[in-house]
């Protein structure tokens, strides 16, 4: 758990530094689409949402 946080911080660091804001929407998006399709993998609704794509 310990390893997971330093590497937010890591990512977190290297946004301040660089000033790159505009690539923590685009990293939030992927996160959150990765974990639809595992939690869509086993449901009923993996259908609906691969369809989708």
């Amino acid at each position: 758990m310990n390893r997971r946080l330093a590497i937010i911080k890591e990512f977190l660091d290297f946004l301040r530094e660089r000033k790159k804001w505009w690539i923590a929407p685009i990293v939030v998006f992927l996160m959150l689409l990765g974990g639809l399709l595992i939690f869509a993998k086993g449901s009923a609704l993996a259908p609906f949402i691969y369809s989708l794509f």
